[in-house]
């Protein structure tokens, strides 16, 4: 009979026998494990220990069952198991936020793609504090008249550089150095009148070079030939002087049609009979009276032996002559050393 009522009433106490398999059942059993009554769920709530909120050893009468039967507390590992997950999230949110976008010049726009726009803002040096991940830089419309030694900061991954509508007209052979990747350089609508074989010399990997209306009357081959890479070539625009100094570039363009963008618009202005005429359209006979001055080894071999020996013959006539001068003012001025003296006789 007391058996009886310790099975069917929930809220008594039963035996020390039942206390320790009850024991033994929570430690040992979790709500997700088979086996475990509806009711063992309900005294250790949501989580799978005992509820504490209660505070009463029957679910029914708010009691709490580890207080009032000696079951042991959760492990520390185990409730610090409650915080896991979300600290978890929350550091793969910092991981996968992206990383902030590098300071932009204040009289540019900065894309995250790595272009950036700095035109029509009256500048007139190139902004500093470019980020090393430009990709493309707009220059245009300014006021820049000089690009001086390492005007530029590191920019290894520049492609496009474009300076037209500038009042540029000097370049420093170092002005690009840093620019190694540059494909597609814009220089047009500028003031330049000389350009060096050394300007262009860092940019080995550009394509695409627009020297189109500058000031340039000729151009020397090896500008052009210090890039490997050029594929497309404009220079449109120019006053070129059509003289036997053009000869030299009339030749480079010949072996590089392909890459001359714009023929019908390469034109003579100077002189004033081949005015509009096009570069292109001159022949090998157009330069026929342009005689080539280049000396051989013979030719300086002859100009050493002569020199020296026309230096030492020189200085002896020199010294010849001033020994003739000298004797011929001493016997105008005492002739009498060489007059025959007179011989008085006795009469």
């Amino acid at each position: 009979m007391d058996a009886k009522r310790q099975r069917e009433g929930g809220g008594e106490q039963c035996s020390g026998e039942c206390v320790r398999l009850r024991g033994a059942e929570h430690v040992h059993r979790f709500p997700w494990q088979p086996g475990t009554s509806a009711r063992h769920r309900r005294v250790l709530g949501g989580d799978g220990y005992p509820d504490k909120a209660t505070g009463s050893g029957d679910p029914a009468g708010g009691g709490n069952p580890a207080a009032e039967i000696g079951e042991p507390s959760p492990p520390w590992w185990a409730a610090m198991g409650r915080w896991r997950v979300p600290s978890t999230v929350l550091v793969c949110l910092l991981l996968l936020r992206p990383p902030p976008l590098p300071a932009c010049p204040a009289a540019c726009r900065c894309s995250s793609s790595g272009e950036v726009d700095c035109s029509a803002h009256a500048l007139r040096e190139v902004p500093q504090g470019l980020a090393t991940n430009t990709s493309s830089l707009w220059l245009g419309y300014n006021f820049i008249t000089v690009l001086g030694p390492r005007s530029f900061p590191a920019l290894p991954g520049l492609l496009l550089l474009s300076l037209p509508h500038n009042r540029l007209g000097l370049i420093h052979r170092q002005a690009l150095m840093g620019l190694g990747a540059l494909q597609e350089l814009d220089l047009s609508n500028n003031y330049l009148t000389v350009l060096t074989p050394e300007t262009f010399l860092p940019l080995t990997s550009l394509a695409m070079l627009n020297l189109g209306s500058n000031r340039l009357e000729e151009l020397e081959p090896e500008v052009l030939q210090s890039l490997p890479q050029l594929r497309a070539l404009l220079l449109q625009d120019n006053p070129w002087v059509c003289s036997c100094d053009i000869m030299p570039l009339w030749r480079w363009l010949n072996h590089n049609r392909e890459k001359v963008q714009e023929k019908t618009l390469l034109l003579c202005r100077v002189p004033e009979q081949l005015n509009k005429y096009p570069i292109m359209a001159f022949g090998n006979e157009s330069f026929r009276q342009c005689q080539d001055t280049s000396l051989s080894a013979r030719h300086y071999l002859v100009f050493l032996t002569i020199g020296p020996f026309s230096f030492l013959a020189s200085i002896f006539f020199c010294t010849f002559m001033g020994f003739i001068t000298v004797v011929y003012h001493n016997l105008r001025r005492e002739p009498h050393f060489w007059r025959r003296p007179r011989i008085c006789r006795g009469h």
